[in-house]
């Protein structure tokens, strides 16, 4: 796997949306600017918020999509143009109703499984040959509970669950950036199973 090159969260602009489930993927990417002492700027032309970092001395892009969920592949398509970086070199991160709060799992390639951003991101790049952080939000146990679900903001246990995922995911983030995404994997595998213990 080559290094990342761009790394986007998903969810939904605006204060009123903040708190959501949905917006799990702003929360990691919000982390991992902290984490590595970028600020989000706007970016009008590329409908989004843009953080500039340094990995091991190499420029890592990350990605806020101004627009909302389910028109992100119009930040996402903009940015890897702009910047001249290949699907394979961005790690998308979103909420991911099949995980349980408290999940974070790391995947490659796929379909997007119902999820809006994940949607019109393959819809607009015609392929789901990218990476993936799935941060598990649960599933409300019916389809008609889902958009409620998603759009509600979750209990205290719940949020501190996939707040927690996105401190596990964090931490594996110097491994995955640099391309070693089976490496990372195993240590979220190992970091989930000591917090169970």
């Amino acid at each position: 796997m080559a290094a990342l090159r761009l790394v986007v969260g998903l969810g939904n602009p605006g204060p009123e949306h903040a708190g959501t489930r949905h917006n799990a993927g702003f929360w990691f990417v919000d982390a991992l600017a902290a984490d590595l002492g970028a600020d989000f700027a706007l970016d009008r032309k590329l409908h989004a918020e843009v953080a500039k970092a340094r990995v091991a001395g190499e420029v890592l892009w990350l990605l806020r999509p101004t627009t909302y969920m389910n028109r992100s592949g119009l930040a996402v398509q903009g940015a890897l143009a702009y910047y001249k970086i290949e699907p394979d070199q961005m790690l998308v991160a979103h909420d991911e109703l099949d995980l349980p709060p408290g999940t974070a799992r790391l995947k490659f390639d796929g379909g997007h499984g119902g999820q809006n951003g994940l949607r019109d991101i393959v819809g607009q790049l015609g392929h789901g040959k990218f990476h993936r952080l799935r941060l598990g939000i649960g599933h409300p146990g019916h389809k008609d509970r889902v958009t409620p679900w998603v759009l509600g903001r979750p209990g205290k246990a719940d949020e501190a669950a996939i707040r927690g995922s996105v401190i596990d995911a964090l931490a594996v983030m110097p491994r995955v950036l640099t391309g070693d995404l089976n490496g990372a994997m195993k240590q979220l595998h190992t970091n989930e199973d000591a917090g169970k213990a």
